[in-house]
């Protein structure tokens, strides 16, 4: 398949100002986090690996006193015939004003440590249960 089904997530000064975007409350931002995906599973799956790290940024960026005025994560990946992923990619734009060894430090914590990813890379076992009523 040649579908890349690609996300942005974005905050602060790198919300999206596009009609379509939805927002959405988030914890480290006043205005909330913009979101650019179609409903669809496939752009579910990389939305949630882009919030993820974008949360990540925020969260580890106050950790180590790494300034941000806005995050922006772009995801993407494609799927096979028997619509198994052919992988994800991301990546990071941030607006801060720190130094580059510093934002470099901070975007390979995230890598390592956000759990999405983490999860993905991982592989997980999905079930269905049935539901009492």
């Amino acid at each position: 398949m040649s579908e890349t089904y690609p996300v942005v997530v974005g905050a602060g000064s790198l919300r999206s100002s596009e009609p379509g975007a939805t927002t959405v409350p988030h914890r480290w931002t006043s205005q909330g986090v913009t979101v650019e995906a179609p409903f669809t599973g496939a752009h579910l799956l990389h939305t949630a690996v882009a919030g993820c790290v974008l949360n990540d940024l925020y969260r580890e960026a106050d950790r180590l006193g790494v300034v941000l005025q806005g995050v922006r994560v772009a995801a993407r990946g494609g799927f096979d015939g028997a619509w198994e992923s052919t992988g994800i990619t991301y990546a990071v734009d941030l607006d801060t004003t720190s130094a580059a060894t510093d934002v470099e430090r901070l975007l390979a914590v995230v890598d390592d440590v956000a759990e999405i990813p983490r999860a993905v890379r991982a592989g997980a076992a999905v079930t269905r249960v049935t539901t009492s009523s």
